[in-house]
């Protein structure tokens, strides 16, 4: 197989993980508390991660992470995935899948803001561009999808998906620290200190687990959603000479999920939300490829 070839089918992995995850939320949370699922989710990430860290040999390079990169550490569990996904998931439990999926997908956004404000670095014109598109796309799918429904859409639902935006942008932004660790490795130790925090919490937090097909669907989370894809991706993105096109793949996974959602979740799928989608990853593309690469000319 060549190389290329590889990168595309890693990628794959990864993209398909991702456009099943959305269904999968609202399947667990039929019979789970969000912070349930998130427990059981972030523990079989875990696992799944020590299993890598063993099959790939790389116990030994938590030796080589200074003192420094473990308080860093100890701040990046704490915010994904224990605050970002008890955000994330209660969103899911109050808006319906096809609402609080695409709003999710705002955070390049919100991180190019988050950039702006501590990184001292100022936003080009064009950007606001894309920026305008994305928050257009936002509010598209925000009111329009309750105008037709002619019901309400929860504005702390929305709130929520917006905060786990925000949360991820900062996440990215501070996890940019690590970008030196190997990816496997960094993952590791993130969900060692989540997993951890969310442990502890069931001291004060009552938790009743039972099996069944929301534990089932909160296992899967943790494999599709939050271990297995990053891996794929990551071998992806070191498979293959042009990172820009393995990039590009992702912006398949929203719309493969509403597919599902449509047909798993039974849900209609209102065109404002397909509309609103696309002006959200067509923002997102813009400042990526056409605002960026102005500057370079």
């Amino acid at each position: 197989m060549k190389t290329t070839n590889k990168a595309i089918l890693y990628a794959g992995v990864a993209v398909l993980s991702w456009s099943t995850v959305a269904t999968a939320f609202k399947l667990a949370l039929r019979q789970q508390t969000h912070f349930e699922m998130l427990l059981v989710a972030s523990c079989t990430a875990f696992v799944i991660l020590a299993a890598t860290m063993t099959i790939q040999a790389k116990w030994g390079q938590l030796t080589r992470l200074s003192g420094k990169q473990w308080g860093v550490y100890a701040l990046i569990g704490l915010l994904n995935p224990a605050l970002y996904y008890l955000v994330l998931f209660k969103a899911y439990a109050l808006l319906p899948a096809q609402i609080a999926q695409p709003i999710n997908y705002a955070w390049p956004i919100l991180l190019l803001l988050l950039i702006a404000a501590f990184g001292h670095q100022p936003i080009r014109h064009k950007k606001y561009i894309g920026m305008a598109l994305s928050l257009g796309g936002v509010v598209l799918i925000s009111v329009g999808s309750g105008q037709v429904q002619q019901s309400a859409i929860p504005v702390t639902g929305l709130l929520l998906a917006l905060l786990s935006a925000l949360l991820w942008a900062t996440f990215w932004l501070i996890n940019k620290m690590n970008e030196k660790t190997d990816s496997t490795v960094n993952l590791f130790v993130i969900f060692l200190f989540g997993s951890g925090y969310l442990l502890f919490s069931t001291l004060l937090i009552p938790v009743h687990l039972s099996f069944g097909s929301s534990m089932y669907a909160s296992i899967y989370i943790g494999a599709f959603e939050m271990a297995i894809p990053f891996i794929f991706f990551s071998m992806a993105l070191k498979s293959t000479n042009n990172p820009a096109f393995i990039n590009q793949l992702c912006y398949l996974a929203p719309f493969i999920s509403l597919l599902l959602i449509h047909f798993v979740l039974k849900e209609h799928i209102y065109t404002t939300t397909f509309f609103g989608l696309i002006l959200i990853i067509v923002g997102i593309v813009f400042n990526e490829y056409f605002a960026s690469a102005a500057k370079t000319k």
